[in-house]
């Protein structure tokens, strides 16, 4: 055989091959690493702290509850339970109990924990609407709980918890160094959501989402898959809430209603479900017309609406979620 035949010439045209795309994960950190950078520098700017660490605390609620709706497709109308209640034990730890703020957090961490865990093993025996109303009902109960328990102070909530040096040794007194603590507690919680998506843990529960027959066929224990997501979804609500608590020094009746249930349910969808940023951009909405239309009362709620029917007719995906589709045919 001629070896000219097979070896390609010196001159001879190589194919050119093109560059490997980025990969929907590197994007992701990219466009996170991003995010964080630009909060870093976000209050010497002319951001607010105050309204900063309002939306990183929605923010990381609303992630929290796309964990649950957006990967395993269980719709919670009671989310709020979560989030208030932690708020609740966060405020009462500090202020009554004189905890640190770090041990504040954790104490509303960890009972939002427990509750995830009850809440999940009784509302997770039902499918579709009749497990949202269960977790409604429960909701609805720790509602009431909280109006009539004494250590939560009734109507008038837990007010003036103090702010104490977190560790001992980081001043929290004032906006921007209690910021930076928020940023960083906000970080941390979404890195646990980021690698649970995008974990073997993470695929079986978008398996149990498209297709829940199909996965219990495969061998998979799709219930207690269902009762480890809510329970994480349910501890990183609480940690949202512990931290709402002790940057506004108050927890509230507010928190733990079926109004806030909605309100991150709005979040998730305006932003993009099933998406890892939609939920941080549907907050970021929703808080911005909160501060910023604020003058307007009660008519804010219009507004939303009015915004919440455009992006279900124009953004089926959310905002999030259509601006990566489109992407994707482009």
């Amino acid at each position: 055989m001629n070896a000219s035949a097979t070896t390609p010439t010196a001159g001879a045209a190589r194919p050119v091959t093109a560059p490997p795309a980025v990969s929907s994960g590197n994007r992701g950190l990219l466009l996170f690493v991003a995010f964080i950078a630009v909060m870093l520098v976000a209050p010497h700017v002319g951001a607010y702290p105050v309204f900063l660490m309002k939306l990183l605390c929605f923010a990381l609620f609303a992630c929290a509850f796309n964990l649950l709706i957006g990967y395993v497709g269980l719709l919670s109308f009671g989310h709020a339970m979560f989030f208030g209640f932690a708020a609740y034990m966060s405020a009462h730890a500090v202020k009554v109990w004189g905890w640190t703020p770090e041990l504040g957090i954790l104490a509303g961490t960890g009972v939002a924990a427990v509750m995830g865990l009850v809440v999940g093993a009784i509302a997770i025996r039902r499918q579709g609407i009749y497990f949202a109303m269960v977790t409604l009902a429960l909701s609805q109960m720790v509602f009431f709980f909280c109006l009539q328990a004494p250590f939560t102070g009734g109507e008038d909530g837990i007010q003036s918890v103090p702010r104490r040096a977190l560790f001992g040794i980081f001043d929290t007194k004032s906006d921007l160094s209690m910021y930076y603590v928020v940023l960083a507690i906000f970080v941390i919680g979404f890195a646990i959501i980021y690698r649970t998506i995008h974990s073997p843990f993470g695929q079986v529960l978008k398996a149990i989402r498209e297709n829940e027959p199909r996965a219990i066929s495969l061998g998979y224990q799709v219930d207690r898959y269902k009762l480890l997501a809510f329970a994480l979804s349910a501890t990183l609500a609480g940690l949202a809430g512990s931290t709402k608590a002790l940057v506004f020094q108050l927890a509230s009746l507010t928190d733990v209603t079926w109004q806030m249930s909605g309100e991150v349910v709005l979040m998730t969808l305006v932003g993009g479900m099933g998406t890892v940023f939609g939920p941080v951009v549907g907050a970021a909405v929703i808080i911005g017309m909160q501060n910023y239309l604020a003058g307007l009362g009660e008519w804010v709620l219009v507004v939303q609406g009015g915004i919440f029917v455009v992006v279900v007719m124009l953004f089926r995906r959310g905002i999030v979620g259509e601006i990566a589709a489109r992407l994707k045919r482009g």
